[in-house]
């Protein structure tokens, strides 16, 4: 496959998970800011909001106030976020234009389709309520999963899958890894633990944060069933780094990252795959009373630093040169 074809495939999928992920932060952030200011309801939640996002300092240059209200329509609409999610549509629409012949009908009709119909959305962009900013994250979780859907059910389990799996991996661990850094420490600016410990009752007050982390990665039904208990900090930080049953969980997408890169490898990846080898290992031997004395934060950090290595990693041996987010 020539590396142009594998860029555009791999970029495909990292955009429409991404758009899918600030959907998702969107509606849990405003279930948690529209809270009491006694369960932790606050202006401040979208601060964490841009931080997760990775937008901070592209919103800072609008010299807009901090509010749902800007903060939302920065991430869904703003052309001038390279990373809202009607960029991410359109850069994903871009990617798989470029490679139509690589995808199947349904494939490319879900991705052209959402396209589209995104523009009634955008029109409306500059008058958008609370009401409309929901139908359009609802729009954008029904476009990927009938995107990641069609992929699944209709591509042969070629180079053009795996690079598509690659993109989509790469990019689901690394929003894991962030919006469970950055919502930790958030938790912690109103007086609840930035550090879990390994085993805690918790207050029920702090059900409420630790369900709009899970929400955010849709895994609030799986930890219900997973462990019938309480939502504590500590088994929402096993469930979505360690569990390798959890779709979005770190495990699961370096076990992942792991059989893809089997896949598609080259005499030029080994260094890659050793690397992938090497997290992936230490995941799926990892002990969460460990992780939490070693500190979240400081294991998260060295995650995210690991996992962007890994995507350098990939660009350079299968993509074009200088590949961008």
């Amino acid at each position: 496959m020539l590396s142009r074809t594998a860029d555009n495939l791999y970029w495909l999928a990292r955009y429409m998970e991404r758009a899918d992920y600030l959907a998702r932060l969107i509606e849990a952030s405003r279930r948690l800011a529209s809270l009491p200011k006694a369960y932790g309801g606050a202006e401040s939640e979208w601060n964490s909001v841009l931080l997760s996002s990775g937008a901070d300092e592209a919103f800072a240059t609008t010299r807009r106030s901090v509010d749902e209200a800007n903060v939302t329509h920065f991430l869904a609409f703003a052309p001038e976020n390279p990373c809202s999610m009607r960029n991410c549509l359109e850069l994903a629409r871009t990617n798989a234009r470029a490679v139509r012949t690589a995808l199947t009908a349904e494939v490319w009709e879900a991705i052209n389709d959402g396209f589209l119909e995104m523009k009634s959305f955008e029109r409306k962009a500059g008058d958008c309520d609370r009401s409309a900013i929901f139908r359009f994250t609802e729009f954008v979780k029904k476009l990927s999963i009938a995107y990641d859907g069609g992929a699944y059910r209709t591509m042969l389990r070629n180079d053009a899958y795996w690079f598509t799996r690659l993109g989509l991996l790469i990019e689901r661990a690394d929003n894991t890894a962030r919006i469970l850094d950055v919502r930790f420490h958030a938790l912690a600016d109103r007086g609840v633990p930035a550090e879990p410990v390994a085993e805690e009752g918790g207050r029920s007050i702090d059900f409420y944060h630790w369900a709009a982390i899970l929400r955010s990665v849709s895994a609030f039904e799986v930890y219900r069933k997973v462990y019938s208990d309480t939502v504590t900090p500590a088994r929402v930080a096993e469930l979505l780094i360690l569990r390798p049953d959890m779709p979005r969980s770190l495990a699961s997408c370096l076990n992942d990252v792991v059989a893809n890169l089997a896949q598609v490898g080259n005499a030029h990846s080994r260094e890659t795959e050793r690397r992938a080898g090497l997290l992936q290992a230490d995941l799926q031997y990892g002990r969460i009373d460990v992780i939490l004395h070693q500190g979240l934060h400081a294991y998260l950090t060295a995650f995210l630093q690991r996992v962007n290595d890994l995507a350098d990693r990939v660009s350079r041996d299968f993509l074009v040169p200088l590949a961008t987010a």
